[in-house]
């Protein structure tokens, strides 16, 4: 029988990035939340777009959101590369690509609509696709899939934020300045738009 997802073991972290544990996914997204280790992939093509992803419906976080290409979770002691090129392959239908960490997101978001949080010391990888390469996204990971500019990504983020992740915005700014780190807690709140708290130092 499949494992189900929510029972994954995923890496528990300090907040400098020092892994101190593990628990399961359902374990670590239950309010209050437990600091771990994910990476968000952006594959970017030739003239630099983006590719992002609806989440499906059935996401227990955040569903139907804009995100970036492709999210995730090593499991403890798993490399980065393994993990997303695995998820690449589940929720896109990729063969392995090659990604480079451009730099490190560590942030909390509270989702009212499912009682979830997210807090994470998100890793963000970049790779390369051309936009003719097939995909095959899986339905019950994959809402919906479209290829932006950067001026597209940064409008859209600005206008509709609820109609995106919480954490895209902190994501793609690693992405556009590569190297930076920095944590921010970012809560969603019943009604209105995105409350992002002041950037402070962090790192790895």
């Amino acid at each position: 029988m499949t494992l189900s997802r929510e029972a994954h073991l995923v890496e528990l972290v300090s907040d400098t990035g020092n892994p101190i544990g593990e628990c399961t996914v359902d374990e670590a997204h239950r309010p209050p939340g437990r600091l771990h280790r994910a990476f968000s992939v952006f594959l970017v093509d030739p003239t630099g777009r983006v590719l992002l992803q609806q989440r499906a419906a059935v996401k227990t976080r955040f569903p139907l959101r804009w995100a970036n290409s492709c999210c995730g979770h090593p499991a403890p002691g798993q490399s980065l590369g393994e993990a997303a090129n695995r998820r690449l392959g589940e929720e896109l239908g990729l063969p392995p690509v090659e990604l480079t960490e451009v730099g490190v997101y560590v942030y909390y978001a509270e989702d009212p609509a499912t009682g979830r949080v997210e807090f994470e010391y998100d890793h963000v990888l970049r790779g390369e696709l051309a936009p003719d390469v097939p995909l095959a996204p899986a339905p019950e990971e994959v809402a919906d899939l479209r290829w932006v500019t950067r001026e597209e990504l940064l409008a859209g983020l600005a206008e509709h934020p609820r109609q995106h992740a919480p954490w895209l915005a902190g994501v793609a700014d690693r992405l556009f300045s590569p190297g930076r780190t920095g944590t921010d807690r970012v809560v969603v709140p019943e009604s209105g738009a995105v409350e992002e708290a002041p950037e402070r130092s962090g790192g790895r």
